[in-house]
């Protein structure tokens, strides 16, 4: 009838599971999300319950009810393996999943009955709650979920783990994934100059509590070697080797180290290692097409680069990005990297088709689009030969006033190549024009007067220059 069926709604929403989580999927990829997690449970053991869960949320989004059901069965078994004294406790996130799941399918008798399982177990464990309850398994569930929907998660993540710290401040598995979610903020700030807060801290606080927890070792030297203290950083990664030779997402963070130092064959071998392990990983494709793209621009830069290793080279780098991007749309900054290989190939033509689709995206975060900007600016400037068109790509990255990593590179681009124009005297009156609205887009306004009073010596009868020169000049 229609009235349970709103009443059971009700009941629904109030529960603390993935689907009152608000984990949207245009935010992800759902096959490489599923990859990931069926990866990890092959090589994580300890966490299956949360692992199992997430999987059938997964599937359901995939429209396979029936996967997601066997799913959460799995989980029910994991709990009763780990957990058998707590089995309520640990069961709420994986009922509440049943009951919507149940519910979609629309068999409400079924989804009423785990409705009424939690209800039932909150009051159980606590006098106060109706199905809501605020147990700190619960949040660091929530916060793992949320590091794996990727970037706009982030910030919840660490908020959720930060309130299953506070009942339980020294729970090993909530602090590592506080340091992880901090780990993972602090590299989103870095990349669109926002300001960073250290996780060096959480990082070793989560190790002191979990000694043999590779990830965290990983991260933990990743962000000294950061902070410049790159011996400090691989001695973690050496000792880490020993424990888990065979952890891929332990080998994908130690190739990044190494590509990072400089050592990319020492990074190629590893995730080759790891790619025979899980395959299907979109980030190992992608770190690996990295390492191909460092040694094919290394081999153009010593002058002499036999033609057949830079051939075969750029055949890895494709491979290994195409891959990555059927499997995972939503990775922007591979696609960028696809197309960069292409332009390095002569394959001009998909490259530009490349940039085409993704400037066509419109959900894109500004940092992301200043990238491609960026990325697209270089592909004319030095693939196509056109500095009138990579100027104005470049200018269109500055104009996004957020500040990030992509802008930074857009100025720098755009400003070397006007004063170099300027400089050898084939700069006219619009390159200074240029330059100057450059400046003015810096904030730089004395620089800018200057620029466009050049300009305006050069040509007398521009408005353009008139109006922005008064413009700035009110301004000041």
């Amino acid at each position: 009838s229609t009235i349970s069926k709103n009443s059971l709604k009700t009941s629904l929403l109030q529960l603390e599971c993935h689907f009152t989580w608000t984990l949207l999927k245009q935010h992800v990829s759902l096959e490489s999300l599923e990859e990931t997690v069926v990866d990890h449970i092959k090589f994580v053991t300890e966490c299956n319950v949360i692992d199992y869960n997430i999987l059938s949320y997964v599937c359901h989004l995939k429209n396979s009810n029936e996967e997601a059901l066997r799913n959460l069965k799995k989980a029910e078994e994991a709990v009763q393996k780990l957990y058998p004294g707590e089995i309520a406790r640990r069961s709420l996130v994986t009922w509440g999943n049943y009951a919507w799941i149940y519910y979609h399918m629309q068999r409400y008798k079924e989804a009423q009955t785990y409705v009424s399982r939690v209800e039932n177990s909150c009051k159980k464990l606590s006098s106060t709650a109706h199905g809501k309850i605020q147990l700190p398994e619960i949040y660091a569930e929530q916060g793992w979920a949320s590091l794996r929907f990727g970037n706009n998660y982030f910030e919840r993540a660490k908020n959720c783990f930060e309130n299953a710290l506070k009942s339980e401040p020294d729970n090993p598995d909530f602090n590592a994934g506080y340091a992880i979610a901090m780990y993972r903020l602090e590299t989103l700030a870095e990349r669109y100059c926002e300001e960073m807060r250290p996780c060096l801290e959480a990082l070793k606080r989560a190790l002191e509590l979990n000694p043999k927890n590779t990830t965290i070792m990983a991260l933990l030297a990743l962000e000294l070697q950061r902070l410049k203290r790159v011996n400090e950083g691989e001695r973690y990664i050496e000792e880490a080797l020993q424990i888990t030779p065979d952890f891929p997402v332990f080998l994908r963070h130690a190739a990044n180290f190494y590509r990072r130092k400089g050592e990319v064959d020492k990074a190629a071998e590893i995730l080759k290692k790891a790619l025979a392990l899980t395959p299907k990983s979109v980030f190992l494709h992608h770190q690996l097409g990295l390492c191909y793209r460092f040694k094919i621009l290394q081999l153009k830069r010593t002058g002499y680069a036999p033609q057949e290793k830079v051939e075969n080279l750029i055949q890895l780098a494709i491979f290994h990005f195409k891959t990555v991007v059927e499997k995972k749309p939503t990775f922007i900054s591979a696609r960028s990297d696809l197309a960069n290989t292409y332009a390095l190939g002569k394959r001009y033509e998909e490259a530009e088709e490349i940039f085409q689709e993704v400037l066509q995206i419109n959900n894109l975060s500004c940092g992301e689009k200043q990238e491609i900007y960026f990325n697209y600016g270089n592909f004319q400037h030095f693939h196509m030969n056109s500095e009138s068109k990579a100027i104005k790509y470049y200018i269109e990255g500055l104009k996004m006033e957020k500040d990030s990593f992509g802008r930074k590179k857009c100025r720098e681009a755009v400003e070397t190549l006007l004063k170099r124009k300027i400089r050898s005297g084939l700069g006219d009156a619009t390159d200074i024009g240029t330059l100057g609205l450059v400046h003015s887009l810096n904030g730089e306004k004395q620089k800018a007067i200057e620029c466009y009073e050049k300009a305006i010596a050069l040509d007398p009868s521009n408005e353009e220059y008139q109006d922005a020169l008064s413009e700035l000049q009110l301004s000041i």
